[in-house]
């Protein structure tokens, strides 16, 4: 890859493509294309064909796509499914039609079957049941797979697939509802200190930032206390201290990758010459794993976040909620295999990750 190549990053606002555009500026490179939503929907098939024609990048980093936890994915079922394989179908067909050299396809490890043996390996994709509630993301993330090994086999494009484990870091989703584990957990928390420190500044800056049905920054304290325990932050006024309510028995395990990690991986991967790419995969079994390698309990993961943010009530597990898959980590020896392992351990992300989360909330001038 040369500096000035032209380098397409789809999704550039989101959690994974923004930190690929910071380390693709940190590397050098002078030639970065993105476009925000607004400008460019990845649904619409005419308008991506354009702006290919029109663009014609040489690279192509496809990190677009419609994500969330359990909640999201059981609430908008129709739509996961229908936009992201929409987004896949429509940026793979026109990279392979304006003659882009290399694409880099993200994925999700939920790919796996539910009862699948861990730690996953990349082999062991459509070989069972998926877990039910994020069905139709995965079949999607499926779907993208096979578009770019089936274009690769028909037409001998070089178009890859990487599928990253539980991802997190600078410009993650917050929201209480729809965000994945960590970024929800670490919310609930911070909010929880915030009521216990009646720290209404920081609370009321928070809702500024991560606005929250039915409150906002000028809502009463007694209407965000009455709201905020809707999501599973209870602050007793008697007491005054608070609890924070998890889904689940917060004994299932997942794997957490620093999305600054993901990012080097991924562009790790891109710039593999061809042989060696081939050569650590197979034709039909072509997407790589990418994390840690290690996991750690729902439970674990509360209780380091709540050490680095400093809180001091009780985390409750609500066990009438769901788990999810019981136990997701992967299998990342092909990836070691190539010459690429992480580097930044759980608690330095999560605290990066929370250090960036408060000084983003300090700029706001409620």
């Amino acid at each position: 890859m040369k500096l000035e190549d032209k380098i397409y990053v789809a999704g550039h606002r989101g959690l994974v493509g923004s930190s690929i555009v910071r380390q693709l500026l940190l590397r050098g490179f002078s030639n970065i294309v993105t476009r925000s939503h607004k400008e460019l929907d990845l649904t619409n098939q005419s308008a991506v064909q354009d702006f290919f024609e029109y663009e014609k990048p040489i690279y192509v980093i496809l990190a677009a796509g419609k994500v969330g936890g359990i909640h999201a994915n059981n609430t908008y079922s129709a739509d996961f499914i229908y936009e992201n394989i929409m987004i896949e179908a429509n940026v793979i067909d026109a990279a392979f039609r304006s003659n882009v050299q290399r694409l880099l396809f993200l994925g999700s490890t939920c790919i796996y079957p539910k009862a699948v043996e861990q730690p996953m390996r990349e082999d062991a994709l459509l070989t069972g049941v998926l877990e039910s509630s994020n069905e139709p993301y995965a079949v999607a993330k499926i779907a993208g797979i096979k578009l770019c090994e089936s274009y690769n086999r028909q037409h001998g494009t070089d178009f890859r697939s990487v599928m990253p484990t539980n991802l997190y870091g600078e410009n993650d989703n917050f929201h209480l509802n729809n965000s994945h584990v960590l970024p929800a957990i670490m919310r609930k928390i911070h909010l929880a200190k915030c009521l216990d420190d009646q720290n209404w500044i920081e609370i009321k800056k928070d809702l500024v930032k991560y606005p929250i049905y039915g409150i906002s920054s000028m809502s009463s304290k007694e209407q965000i206390i009455k709201t905020l325990g809707k999501y599973g932050i209870h602050y007793d006024i008697n007491k005054s201290n608070s609890k924070v309510i998890l889904w689940g028995t917060g004994k299932a395990m997942r794997e957490f990758l620093y999305v600054d990690d993901m990012a080097i991986a991924s562009l790790f991967i891109l710039g593999l010459g061809k042989d060696q790419y081939l050569a650590n995969t197979k034709p039909m079994c072509s997407h790589i794993n990418v994390g840690t390698g290690v996991d750690v309990t729902i439970h674990e993961l509360s209780r380091i976040i709540k050490k680095i943010i400093g809180f001091e009530g009780k985390i409750v597990f609500d066990t009438s909620k769901p788990d999810g898959a019981p136990r997701k980590l992967i299998d990342v020896s092909r990836l070691t295999k190539m010459g690429w392992t992480s580097s930044i351990r759980l608690e330095d992300g999560v605290k990066s990750t929370y250090d960036w989360y408060v000084e983003l909330a300090a700029k706001i001038d409620r």
